[in-house]
């Protein structure tokens, strides 16, 4: 079995593939102050807990955007599994089927390339990954795979708890669509400011970003797939039409493409 990480800034998220399959998904809260014996024993814990050995993980692959735990989880799965696992960076961007413009290559998080990997791999052509996490991430990838470019809003959750977190009277409400714009209390007016302002935004976006791709690169605005993935993808797809492919553990299956065409 494969055992894939992306340590994210709010969760971490890990999954065993067995082929290609995803047999089971584990997520648990990011703690830069852990030590990787620590996160050692809450894997072990997991681990026991679906009724598997150590033992029978056969390679691992980590993607981090927290720079501070990259070390202790490369010593922790060394320890779990007896393996250097497959660590996701620029040492290993130009054998990926998606690149980042050389100038550009350190800045790129392994989140987003991960992403792209997965989406071009699955379509093969142009597309734009829209990822609701801590942050709302949108990557541009052109027909030949070469990263266009990234747009980064704050996400949804980050927005509704910054609102709370800054004023005196507001408090965290449930991020859903209410069903008028015209929010008649305070959860509906920022339901409604949170929810369907990001709406406007991604939908927006997207087409500017589609209208700039086809400047760019001349591929068809009606060739670009739009691929949803991260947690909160939730909350806009039922009240937008643009996404073509959801897949929240988009992520995980770019970890595992990467890891086959390295490990190859």
């Amino acid at each position: 079995m494969l055992l894939v990480i992306d340590i994210g800034n709010t969760n971490i998220v890990a999954a065993l593939f067995r082929g290609d399959e995803i047999i089971e998904v584990g997520r648990i809260f990011t703690d830069t102050h852990k030590t990787g014996d620590e996160y050692g024993i809450i894997f072990h814990s997991l681990l026991r807990d679906i009724g598997t050995q150590p033992s029978e993980i056969s390679a691992a692959t980590i993607s981090s955007v927290v720079p501070a735990l990259i070390g202790p989880f490369v010593n922790m799965t060394k320890k779990l599994t007896g393996r250097k696992p497959l660590l996701v960076n620029h040492a290993i961007y130009d054998r990926l089927p998606v690149k980042p413009p050389a100038e550009r290559v350190h800045e790129i998080g392994a989140d987003l390339i991960c992403n792209a990997v997965a989406a071009y791999t699955r379509f093969n052509g142009a597309c734009i990954i829209v990822d609701f996490g801590t942050a709302l991430t949108f990557t541009a990838v052109g027909k030949d795979g070469g990263i266009l470019g990234c747009a980064f809003a704050p996400g949804l959750g980050t927005a509704v708890k910054s609102l709370s977190a800054n004023t005196a009277q507001l408090s965290i409400v449930p991020l859903e669509a209410p069903a008028s714009s015209l929010g008649g209390n305070t959860v509906h007016a920022i339901q409604a400011g949170i929810v369907l302002g990001y709406k406007g935004l991604v939908e927006y976006l997207l087409d500017r970003m589609k209208a700039d791709m086809e400047a760019a690169s001349g591929v068809s605005k009606n060739d670009i797939s739009v691929i949803a993935t991260g947690g909160l993808n939730s909350v806009l797809q039922p009240i937008t039409g643009v996404f073509r492919y959801v897949d929240r553990q988009l992520i995980l299956r770019g970890l595992k493409i990467i890891s086959d065409l390295i490990n190859a």
